[in-house]
């Protein structure tokens, strides 16, 4: 299990490179102005706080048990997309107190849930696997694992498919925080050739 800063680090630096990018672009151009950063400190604050939910367990478990065990809120597995929901809640709750738009809410709890995706990514990659569609299949799966499966035992067509969704699951976690941050106002820009 990494911990808490490693997932911090990995949803801002990996994840969201891109509003690291364009507000570290922005500040070298003298464009990011105080309004500016105070709104990428907020996306990434919220970002960052449910990119540690799936550890909020831990908190409760040290101060009433005394240990730090962490994967279990009662029968629920605490790294399954379902307990997603907190953090999903959490994203538009804190989306609409800041911005007052319903929209502009939904969109940083779909940011929440990518930072979520994110923890339970990382956490794939040290331990080997998740619950991840908890209560649907209750064992853990391998986003990484299922990558290393050769096609000569499988059949091709098993090899493939395994590949497409596993590299998709991870594709569509930094598409959702892309496509968020368009929203939001970073983006990475084409600029055709003259």
């Amino acid at each position: 299990m990494p911990y808490p800063v490693v997932h911090v680090l990995f949803f801002v630096l990996c994840i969201s490179a891109v509003a690291v990018y364009a507000a570290a672009r922005s500040l070298f151009r003298g464009e990011l102005s105080l309004k500016g950063s105070m709104h990428l400190l907020f996306l990434l604050f919220v970002g960052s706080v449910c990119s540690l939910f799936p550890d909020i367990m831990i908190i409760y478990n040290l101060l009433v048990n005394g240990t730090i065990e962490h994967c279990w809120a009662g029968p629920i597995p605490t790294h399954s997309l379902l307990f997603s929901l907190p953090a999903v809640l959490f994203g538009i709750v804190a989306g609409y107190a800041k911005y007052r738009e319903p929209g502009r809410a939904i969109y940083l709890g779909l940011f929440a849930e990518a930072a979520f995706a994110s923890h339970l990514l990382l956490d794939d990659i040290s331990e080997g696997g998740c619950e991840y569609l908890y209560p649907l299949y209750e064992k853990k799966i391998s986003v990484f694992s299922m990558m290393d499966v050769s096609f000569r035992g499988t059949g091709l067509f098993h090899y493939l498919m395994i590949s497409f969704v596993s590299v998709f699951f991870i594709c569509s976690v930094i598409m959702m925080v892309l496509f968020v941050l368009n929203k939001y106002g970073f983006e990475l820009r084409y600029k055709p050739e003259k």
